[in-house]
């Protein structure tokens, strides 16, 4: 039976934690969040971009108001919801920034739609 992985004819040096530390990243994206303008690294989330910023928080929650930002952020705890380009609950841990995104705080659940009147 034959060998299912081959070694690899890639001849660039193994990545280690040394030969990054002269790397640089790529130019950075700008979006919005509640209209100010921010920049994030290419491939960075929106919660990490919103925390580079200084900002913590960017969600309230449904029964009482309260401020939330981000919690696992790995996309378990849907703590960090965020409205992007207008689609509410999107989870900020997941979501790369991309250029030209509106980004606003989300209120409640997001959706006016849903709100009992």
């Amino acid at each position: 039976m034959p060998h299912r992985f081959r070694k690899s004819t890639d001849r660039r040096p193994p990545r280690t934690p040394r030969s990054l530390v002269d790397a640089r990243p790529g130019r950075a994206v700008a979006f919005t969040f509640d209209g100010r303008p921010l920049t994030a690294l290419p491939g960075q989330s929106l919660a990490a971009a919103l925390w580079a910023a200084g900002i913590t928080a960017w969600r309230t929650t449904r029964d009482g108001g309260r401020p939330r930002g981000a919690f696992c952020g790995i996309g378990q705890c849907f703590d960090c919801l965020i409205t992007v380009n207008g689609r509410p609950n999107r989870r900020a841990c997941l979501v790369p920034a991309a250029p030209g995104d509106i980004v606003t705080t989300q209120e409640g659940h997001g959706r006016a739609d849903l709100d009992a009147r």
